[in-house]
């Protein structure tokens, strides 16, 4: 089955066909900046920008930055507010006539790591982070999935973590990456205090780049850490998987 897995951040709109169920990706993938502001119509209008660019008219699945109760949008922190209460399924459904799975962000691309990559056969608690514009999170307990949530948003000296430990804080603050790994040690040691999981995946473009701060990053934390092997492209292939789970529930 080839589905169109497509990954919505709050600064960029990524997406390619995916063959499933190998999880390869079939084409290069095409990148659009996020709509500024990021509104449900912008948003959509990427989207099928997105599909016309691939010609594309299979299912599709898309990642959210926010929490998704059976495809409505409840949080949208690094978009529009004026997505919350908004249903993205029906909304890209009918705006493509081609059928729709949308999940949080942070759990697609932990669904990808989980079958393809760094937790691949991992059967206690993993937790997968995912450090971009903000910082998602995604839980598995014995392999199963546990839903929306949200510890980019656990309180770090007082601020919202993600304020603090995300990418784009260390693009924002210009830190090197020797600062900017210690916030993410702090944010690793609090999710470690409060979770207790075996296994700790690191994904978002700065995995690519792990090497230069997740040894320092991870010094002390109990769990194992581990930088995602699907790096940026996680969030792609978890969608994928979602838009090929809701055509053969």
């Amino acid at each position: 089955m080839k589905v169109l897995g497509i990954d919505i951040g709050g600064t960029g709109i990524k997406g390619a066909p995916v063959d499933l169920p190998s999880g390869e990706i079939l084409a290069e993938h095409l990148h659009l900046p996020t709509p500024q502001p990021a509104t449900p119509g912008a948003v959509t209008a990427a989207i099928k920008k997105m599909i016309q660019h691939f010609q594309f008219s299979g299912p599709v699945g898309a990642g959210f930055p926010g929490v998704m109760r059976q495809g409505v949008v409840e949080t949208a922190v690094n978009l529009s507010p004026s997505w919350v209460g908004k249903n993205a399924e029906k909304l890209f459904k009918q705006a493509t006539k081609l059928s729709f799975s949308v999940i949080n962000d942070a759990d697609a691309a932990g669904l990808a790591e989980m079958t393809y990559g760094a937790g691949k056969k991992e059967k206690g608690t993993v937790v997968m982070i995912t450090l971009g514009t903000g910082i998602g999170s995604a839980v598995f307990i014995g392999g199963v999935l546990v839903p929306n949530t949200e510890f980019g948003h656990l309180t770090l000296r007082g601020k919202d973590a993600e304020t603090i430990a995300s990418a784009k804080a260390r693009e924002v603050n210009d830190w090197g990456w020797k600062k900017w790994s210690k916030r993410v040690r702090e944010y690793l040691h609090l999710v470690d205090r409060l979770i207790n999981p075996d296994l700790i995946i690191v994904g978002g473009g700065v995995s690519q780049r792990a090497e230069k701060w997740l040894p320092r990053a991870s010094k002390g934390v109990k769990a194992k850490v581990v930088p995602a092997k699907l790096h940026n492209e996680a969030g792609i292939v978890g969608a994928a998987m979602a838009g090929a789970k809701k055509i053969s529930a």
